[in-house]
């Protein structure tokens, strides 16, 4: 069920009023630098009682830098909505000289960190949304369908793969003519997140603008439809006029749009109640 733009800003501004202070915990220690994941819970929430669901968001920004705040807007409205945020930090090439297959190991030791250690935070395991935007959308996708590039510290017992993924513009096609292709190189058939779609693939929310000029509507159209012929859910929703980045804040119409959109999936899925008007 979807509901008014005005009804949202109002969660959105008493996020903000009413947040806990987030617990900062380290997920994975490193000899040039420990990563962190921030973990916002919903107003009041005590962690000791029924456990709710979570979504973790990995940052944006080519695999070469950004911050974990860039999902703060989305976080803030998801913990007043119940469910529990949670923001990762990831080596980049910019603060590690990591290369992208770095970047993706960090991503599937978060994930993992996050269902081994979830349940002590109050996180519902069984309803774990991953998301991102751009290559942090790459990441989002790739922890579920990409099968190499494990960190040998992890225990590879716990599954790295969402239960549903939340992808903003997200880089999904890493072969020629994709992005990073001069990256990646000839390795793309094991990263590229549309090359490894499976059967089981989690439920998709792929949300881009139709003058994205790195996402183009092609390959996300294709995406989906390479989802559904093995039988798995991708909700495509392409923004008329809308550029790379578009569901950012500073674009206030298509961040409202792109909120409503991620709460009436998450909705569907039964990650969050309807709201009430």
């Amino acid at each position: 069920m979807k509901y008014s733009f005005s009804l949202l800003l109002t969660l959105l501004i008493t996020a903000g009023l009413s947040a806990q202070i987030p617990d900062t915990l380290k997920y994975k220690s490193l000899p040039d630098g420990d990563l962190y994941l921030e973990i916002h819970y919903p107003p009041g929430m005590d962690t000791t009682t029924s456990p709710v669901p979570a979504a973790i968001f990995f940052f944006g920004g080519g695999w070469n830098g950004g911050t974990r705040n860039h999902f703060k807007p989305q976080a803030d409205y998801l913990i007043n909505r119940g469910m529990i945020a949670v923001l990762a930090d990831y080596r980049t090439k910019k603060s590690h000289n990591a290369s992208p297959f770095d970047c993706l190991k960090d991503a599937k030791s978060a994930v993992r960190w996050l269902r081994t250690r979830g349940p002590d935070l109050g996180v519902d395991t069984s309803r774990l949304a991953v998301g991102g935007g751009s290559a942090g959308g790459h990441l989002a996708a790739a922890t579920s369908l990409i099968s190499a590039y494990n960190d040998e510290a992890d225990d590879l017992s716990v599954s790295s793969s969402a239960d549903a993924l939340l992808l903003f513009n997200p880089v999904v096609d890493n072969g020629p003519g994709g992005y990073g292709f001069e990256r990646i190189g000839e390795e793309f058939p094991n990263f590229s997140p549309l090359h490894n779609i499976r059967k089981g693939a989690p439920p998709t929310l792929f949300l881009v603008g139709s003058k994205d000029h790195l996402i183009p509507v092609a390959t996300a159209e294709y995406y989906r439809t390479v989802m559904e012929k093995v039988g798995s859910r991708c909700e495509l929703s392409i923004y008329e006029g809308g550029k790379h980045g578009f569901f950012n804040p500073q674009n206030p119409e298509f961040f409202q749009q792109t909120m409503v959109e991620m709460d009436d999936f998450l909705v569907s899925l039964g990650f969050l109640p309807p709201p009430e008007e």
